[in-house]
């Protein structure tokens, strides 16, 4: 069963076309109850898979999803953007949200790893973690977005390994930085860069578009996605439910199945 979606914001937006566009939502058919659920990029394809299940399971309940960058999500929430549920890929983001008191107390629900891709006339000059300075056009994430906070922790880590001067020769070739991390795989998928740093999950999604290269473990970070109930949540009750199948069995499987995987024990 398809979704509709809700646009994210554009960056750009006169404040009063932001409110507008935010309080834009697909009107509910006769009878029909909706679930919106911001969710992080990265979790696109798995919670389509999620939502799918939750509408059996649910007659008459319509799940809306917003996918965009974390911060995105964010800005969106503070803005007074009406919402069920909050799924963020970091703990910055989704703090932020509970300083201020707009959604309830979050849970860690999976993580993620990145891994570098590589479009597929680079991969045999890019075939380890070492290379990444070969690619003349390297996208990540802009420092808000927690894959573009996440890029910069791993070049900082991979000193150690591959020498002070790595993360300034990986720097250089950086062409763009993009406001989600579909963004950067959706360049590196279609040509238009040479490598990027993304999740692993997304990765998945382009299965036998990119080559992955992985990033060792000493370098490289695990990115934890919490989710949470918005305070305002039009339909707390549904909201609830649908974080009880996030952290399902059967929602665990799914998120395997796109490529996340269980987070580490303490």
């Amino acid at each position: 069963m398809s979704r509709d979606r809700v646009r994210p914001a554009r960056p750009g937006l006169s404040a009063l076309a932001l409110i507008v566009a935010l309080a834009v939502a697909p009107v509910a058919r006769a009878n029909e109850k909706q679930l919106l659920v911001f969710e992080a990029a990265s979790l696109k394809d798995a919670f389509a898979k999620l939502a799918q299940r939750f509408e059996n399971e649910h007659p008459g309940v319509k799940v809306v999803a917003n996918a965009a960058g974390t911060q995105e999500l964010r800005a969106q929430v503070e803005h007074g953007a009406t919402a069920d549920v909050f799924a963020s890929a970091d703990h910055k983001h989704m703090d932020a949200l509970v300083a201020e008191g707009l959604v309830a107390a979050p849970s860690v629900f999976t993580c993620n790893e990145p891994v570098v891709v590589v479009r597929k006339g680079m991969a045999p000059l890019i075939r380890s973690w070492a290379h990444l300075p070969r690619a003349e056009r390297i996208v990540v994430g802009t420092p808000e977005v927690p894959i573009g906070a996440y890029t910069l922790q791993i070049l900082q880590k991979a000193t150690k390994s591959q020498g002070a001067d790595f993360p300034a020769r990986v720097q250089a070739k950086v062409a763009s930085r993009e406001l989600n991390v579909r963004q950067i795989l959706a360049k590196v998928a279609l040509g238009e860069a040479d490598a990027g740093i993304v999740y692993r999950s997304d990765a998945v999604s382009a299965a036998g578009k990119v080559q992955v290269v992985s990033i060792p473990p000493e370098s490289n970070v695990t990115a934890e996605y919490p989710i949470a109930v918005v305070k305002k949540a039009p339909s707390p009750a549904l909201a609830r439910q649908w974080v009880d199948l996030v952290k399902s069995p059967a929602g665990a499987q799914i998120l395997g199945e796109s490529g996340f995987i269980p987070c580490p024990k303490p």
